[in-house]
């Protein structure tokens, strides 16, 4: 296979993957929510509450990038800030009600997305499938980490 052919089929497949996804989420009731206000959503909704470094770092950005975004979400109504009791200093972020229904919403979409995409598969391709996913994620982590590493130096000077 050529790396162009292979170049078309992830680019292809990545594009139509978030349309899909909007369109979803927007026919689901989530109409006023971004992709990447969804997964900022999702990276919190994992647990009771986190810190802003927390999801920042999990999700490669910027806690000021993520302060903006969860700006947004809190004028929205999905997520909210609480003081920690211990150290008043500490603020975590959690999802409200509507918050977790959104994340649940977003997490059976990717659920039935995955059965509907494998359906037709014989269990050798499931598997074939999955090992060589593994390896393009780990390639696609690796170059998230350098680029983050690159701009952490960078920032540094």
């Amino acid at each position: 296979m050529s790396e162009d052919v292979l170049n078309e089929l992830l680019v292809d497949t990545f594009n139509d993957i978030l349309a899909i996804q909007q369109r979803a989420l927007q026919s689901r009731g989530l109409k006023d929510l971004s992709i990447s206000e969804v997964h900022t959503i999702e990276k919190i909704g994992k647990y009771s509450r986190r810190t802003m470094s927390e999801v920042a770092n999990e999700l490669g950005i910027t806690i000021g990038t993520l302060s903006t975004a969860i700006n947004h979400l809190v004028k929205k109504g999905y997520v909210e800030r609480v003081r920690s009791e211990e150290d008043r200093r500490i603020v975590y972020i959690k999802l409200t009600q509507k918050g977790m229904k959104a994340n649940r919403i977003h997490e059976i979409f990717h659920n039935e997305m995955i059965e509907e995409a494998i359906s037709e598969l014989e269990e050798g391709e499931k598997e074939a499938l999955i090992k060589s996913m593994g390896k393009l994620n780990a390639f696609f982590k690796n170059q998230q980490k350098l680029i983050n590493q690159e701009n952490a130096d960078g920032s540094d000077n």
